[in-house]
């Protein structure tokens, strides 16, 4: 019987030949993330548990990105990130991305494969649900929580549970008005937020290989959104090239047997996917965009690990040239190669920048989390009272992005310009 990447990898990071859904085994960690939010929780217990003295278990293996409450005047979020400066000089750790110096990044989610952190057939652990963005990049990677973290660092190593895998084929050709949200925000109204609960979610067929590492990322990013416990696509020529254009440390490629065991499998033909929405308060309440035209909004985020790569921005102003929006529009580039980008990449001899300035848009903010998580009340695009946000995030509960009297409701960046124009939710083929 074969094995799933998956199991391959923890396999291998086991170092055994073989492991099957749910053993509990120990596997070596490649690279542990943290940030601002989690990084003082699981340093106190560190230190609490191996020492005050105690070393991490790699210098270049810890990787720190304050990113979340980053831009703000709130003291006890400035002591957080005071804590993880301390730390990182403390352990001379090779890996961090210190605000308010040039070797900031942003959201920690895109500035670890920016930086060369994400590589095939490795294992990353990292304090925030959606490390499973990476497994984008053929790796293992999940979400934990502090303990597990702290253990991580004093050992390099973790126990865990061999997930079973659920296999999501796509096949066919996107159309240009379809993105990775589109197709795992699709996934999810199939199969609800508990339906692949510690499971690993792998994405294949013709569809998804030709997705940009981008998508990619996003689809990966929201396998914690169906509770799973990796999203993973298998590496080919396009991850190579984002990965060996960024790091030169080897790594080795895997991927799943055609004999593998999968506990369930669903198929779609990508020709049909239709631009969709995540209706408050869930992210499986998925309806067709042209279905939602009821729904006015106040406000358009774009922004966030889901939603603020420069493909993103690319999408958006391919929608926006050449129009006005309606509401406010917040922009918040996930790190500050894509904001230079933004100033780079250019639409009809227009930079975006051009673009979404002439279309009304509130200035790109800092790069950071920004109100993806809420934030204090002086972050930027946070939402206040009732207003109703059309969002490129990956979670829309009560109070998500801010005001818990809000509603906030999830789409492409392709859906969230289209309904910026109008003032309601609005299918992006309506301008494409």
């Amino acid at each position: 019987m074969g094995m799933t990447i998956t199991e391959k990898i923890l396999a291998k990071a086991a170092g055994r030949d073989r492991v099957q859904a749910g053993e509990t085994i120990w596997v070596q960690v490649d690279v542990l993330m943290t940030h601002d939010v989690c990084g003082p929780g699981t340093m106190g217990i560190f230190k609490r548990e191996f020492g005050e003295n105690a070393k991490v278990f790699s210098r270049d293996g810890v990787v720190l990105v304050p990113d979340h409450y980053i831009f703000t005047c709130d003291e006890k979020c400035h002591r957080n990130v005071d804590t993880c400066r301390a730390f990182a000089k403390e352990q001379g750790l090779t890996y961090f991305y210190d605000p308010g110096t040039p070797s900031y990044s942003g959201v920690c989610h895109v500035t670890l494969p920016q930086k060369g952190h994400c590589r095939p057939g490795e294992v990353m652990f990292g304090t925030d649900s959606h490390t499973c963005t990476h497994g984008a990049f053929g790796e293992f990677a999940s979400g934990i929580g502090n303990t597990d973290a702290a253990f991580i660092l004093g050992t390099g190593k973790l126990l865990i549970k061999v997930p079973a895998s659920l296999r999501f084929v796509f096949e066919g050709t996107v159309p240009d008005y379809i993105m990775g949200k589109d197709m795992i925000l699709q996934v999810i109204g199939d199969i609800g937020v508990d339906g692949g609960t510690y499971r690993a979610l792998e994405f294949c067929g013709s569809a998804i290989r030709s997705l940009s590492m981008a998508d990619r990322m996003t689809i990966c990013n929201m396998a914690i959104e169906a509770g799973g416990k990796n999203g993973i696509i298998a590496a080919d020529e396009t991850t190579l090239a984002y990965v060996r254009q960024r790091t030169d440390k080897p790594f080795v490629c895997l991927d799943s047997d055609p004999d593998a065991q999968y506990i369930g499998e669903k198929h779609y033909v990508a020709d049909d996917l239709v631009p969709v929405v995540a209706l408050p308060h869930s992210p499986d309440n998925v309806e067709p965009a042209e279905s939602c035209a009821e729904w006015k909004i106040d406000r358009a985020y774009i922004g966030s690990c889901t939603g603020g790569k420069a493909e993103d921005f690319y999408a958006a102003a391919r929608i926006l040239k050449g129009r006005k929006v309606a509401v406010d529009t917040f922009l918040v580039p996930a790190t500050a190669e894509v904001a230079a980008d933004l100033g780079r990449l250019t639409i009809g001899g227009e930079t975006l920048l051009d673009i979404f300035a002439a279309a009304g848009c509130i200035p790109p903010a800092p790069p950071s989390c920004a109100a993806c998580l809420g934030g204090p009340e002086d972050t930027f695009g946070r939402t206040h009272g009732k207003e109703v946000c059309i969002s490129t995030t990956n979670r829309n509960f009560p109070g998500r992005m801010g005001s818990k009297d809000s509603s906030v409701i999830l789409a492409s960046p392709y859906t969230a310009a289209a309904s910026a124009i109008v003032g309601r939710v609005t299918d992006p083929r309506e301008f494409l």
